[in-house]
Order: structure tokens, then sequence, then C-alpha cells
């Protein structure tokens, strides 16, 4: 199992960037896919980056170009750099892990807010 707590988030003005970061313990790092989510009120939950053990990544096509996914296992830490930031990527941003081998569990951290406007 795995705790995650998540930090960096904050009021940014349109085309600014915020860095967001991901703390994991209790478990080894290595161990996860581990994905960036964001969520506004009233709506579901959008994938926003993955990052495989290894590192492969893949992108939504809103944040391609943008955003880049990051992660250090040695400090049980995920990365989400933003640059170019735009109103529409307001929301509560979450980390989420999932398990390489079955059982395939999925853990989430609390989310941290936000906020683009000027």
């Amino acid at each position: 199992q795995v705790q995650l707590v998540e930090s960096g988030g904050g009021l940014v003005q349109p085309g600014g960037s915020l860095r967001l970061s991901c703390a994991g313990s209790g478990s080894i790092f290595s161990m996860y896919t581990m994905r960036w989510y964001r969520q506004t009120p009233g709506s579901q939950r959008d994938l926003v980056a993955i990052i495989s053990p290894g590192g492969a990544t893949n992108y939504a096509d809103s944040v391609k170009g943008r955003f880049t996914i990051s992660r250090d296992n040695a400090k049980n830490r995920m990365y989400l750099q933003m640059n170019k930031l735009e109103p529409e990527d307001t929301a509560v941003y979450l980390c989420n892990a999932q398990e390489i081998s079955p059982p395939y569990e999925s853990y989430w951290g609390q989310g941290t807010q936000v906020t683009v406007s000027s």
C-alpha cells in the first residue's frame, strides 16, 4: 500500500507555470504506474498524464507540449511541470498510483487546487 500527498498548487496567471509534486510513502515507488488526473466540480476525473515505472510517458491531447510528467523513484516522487497555463487548466489535480502486478490496486492522493486566472 502507498500513501500519496500532492503539493504545489496555487493561483497563477494565464501563460504562467506551476510544478506539482506527488510524494509517496509506505511502499516501493517503482512498483507503480503513476498518473496525474484533474477534476472540476460536477465533472468526472480526466487523465492528464501517465508515466510508467521505467519512465515512458503519455499525455492528454489538451496538455501535450505544455505539461511534462516525471518521476524520481529513489525519492518516491512524481512531478507535473505545467507551462503556458490556460484558464481551462483550472481544476483539482490528483495523483494516482496503480500496482504493476495483480491485484492492480489503485491509490489516490487528496488533490491540490490549481487556479489559472488573471
